[in-house]
């Protein structure tokens, strides 16, 4: 959005509002704050931290453009934090140092006199969890990348139907037709790759392209034909799949997910109670939790904590099309990519990976608490850039506690932290208001007990160590341990 008060002679850039439409998002695990990379909608793939370490927050300068024109895919080099590939429409590949500044071309090309291939302006681009270095590429057949890219094999035959009179289309390379849209490996098992087109066919290779076997007729109607836009693989059985279609291009807005536990053989809708009318874009398993699943719609998230028996909608994220979701496997953060309202994060996913209906039956619940990393954060400057420059939020500072409350009693919700020997440290208090609570200790003595440890600076922080919060709500009491760790060179009080 640009701003004039020339008369249309001059414009500013009102570059504050976060209206980013992220198609991918991918995952690092850099400490203290891991970074996520991506691709927007016609302004090609970045990459930035999840957090900083100043008070200022995250903002557009602490993100780093990298190559390409819309941008999709990006995978991190395994073996180089500064080199990244990164893919945009037609299947164009780059492979980018950003300590170096090289940029390398590198889609792959047929010989000469060879038909061409064809690539969708959305080609899967993945990096295998087997084999660091390897890299699939989807287009009219699926590609295996190795030596940085630099090499590439074709490990399938077209898996499409090839239709000359739809596949034939010229332009941008948004009407290119006939082409793997959804590629995915297994997780548990090396050499177990899903692929699905846009024309609607389904393919499994047990032995890394060796063989395919084609499951499209597997799949119930309506699925069966439509554009496949998702394929998930189970982090907890290899036998376990599940897929996501859609047809709203053909005037069908209904909501599809299918489950498989017999490698494609049989599948089983898993919609239940989404909305009628909301084509979904993705699907994600938790990796800890096989019955916690993700679901992202035109509309919003959705979760699912009985593997698709039922569905709720994750009201903070807006009704907006949610087109990716990861999950860090070190913190435990969701990552909502968003076409529309850019990249999101919930802290510490743990809650709801944790969440039974057991639980939800109790009263109240006081779930796992994350270890923390204690730091003191820079100030910056966001006592004095005003609201014209674009800050993202940080992740609270000190220790986060997730409480459920089945329903309003009147109760307040009370946590009190100890050190391991008993010693108290911190009373924290919030309404006891149904569903999920977060509150947050910032690794300081409240004020209360703050008597207890005489004239130190109450800026200061505790020392590192264990703790234990135990929550109180009306009779019951839940208690939970934590660890504090202290950046090197903290005195603590």
């Amino acid at each position: 959005v640009y701003q004039s008060f020339a008369a249309g002679k001059g414009w500013n850039h009102l570059n504050s509002i976060p209206a980013g439409e992220f198609y991918r998002i991918t995952l690092d695990d850099t400490k203290p704050y891991f970074r996520i990379a991506g691709g927007l909608q016609d302004n090609e793939n970045w990459v930035g931290p999840s957090a900083v370490p100043t008070k200022e927050g995250i903002r557009n300068s602490d993100w780093t453009a990298l190559a390409g024109g819309d941008g999709f895919y990006v995978v991190f080099d395994p073996n180089d934090r500064d080199t990244f590939y990164a893919e945009s429409q037609q299947g164009e590949v780059h492979r980018i140092n950003l300590r170096n500044g090289e940029l390398r071309r590198l889609r792959p090309e047929p010989t000469e006199g060879a038909p061409r291939y064809r690539f969708h302006w959305n080609s899967p681009l993945i990096g295998s969890r087997h084999k660091p270095g390897v890299i699939y590429l989807g287009g009219n057949c699926v590609f295996k990348l190795t030596d940085r890219a630099e090499k590439y094999s074709v490990i399938s035959p077209d898996l499409t139907h090839n239709d000359p009179a739809r596949t034939t289309a010229t332009g941008s390379g948004a009407e290119t037709y006939g082409v793997v849209y959804s590629l995915a490996e297994s997780p548990k098992r090396a050499g177990l790759l899903w692929a699905g087109t846009d024309d609607g066919r389904l393919w499994i290779t047990e032995n890394d392209g060796g063989k395919w076997t084609e499951l499209t007729n597997n799949l119930p109607e309506p699925a069966r034909g439509q554009w496949i836009v998702r394929i998930e693989p189970s982090n907890a059985d290899p036998n376990i799949a599940y897929v996501a279609t859609n047809a709203y291009r053909a005037g069908d807005d209904r909501p599809m997910i299918l489950r498989t536990v017999d490698l494609g053989k049989t599948w089983q809708p898993v919609v239940a109670d989404l909305p009628a009318n909301d084509p979904v874009e993705m699907v994600r398993e938790d990796p800890v939790n096989p019955k916690l699943l993700y679901a992202g719609t035109h509309f919003g998230l959705f979760a699912s904590f009985d593997q698709g028996t039922h569905w709720i909608r994750i009201s903070d994220v807006p009704a907006v099309r949610v087109d990716d979701v990861q999950i860090h496997p070190r913190t435990n953060d969701l990552v909502i990519a968003t076409h529309g309202r850019s990249i999101a994060i919930l802290d510490d996913s743990t809650p709801l990976r944790e969440l039974t209906a057991e639980i939800a039956a109790k009263p109240a619940h006081l779930f796992s608490v994350r270890s923390v990393a204690g730091a003191y954060l820079q100030p910056g400057f966001a006592d004095s850039n005003g609201k014209g420059v674009y800050r993202g939020a940080n992740p609270v500072e000190g220790a986060l506690f997730t409480v459920w409350v089945k329903e309003f009693t009147g109760d307040e919700i009370k946590i009190a932290v100890t050190k391991s020997t008993g010693q108290p440290v911190a009373n924290l208090k919030a309404p006891g208001a149904p569903g999920l609570t977060r509150l947050n200790w910032d690794l300081r003595p409240t004020k209360d007990v703050s008597i207890e440890y005489g004239g130190d600076d109450p800026k200061r922080l505790l020392p590192a160590g264990d703790y234990n919060a135990e929550l109180t709500f009306g009779t019951l009491k839940v208690k939970q341990t934590f660890h504090v760790d202290l950046a090197e060179g903290i005195t603590p009080r």
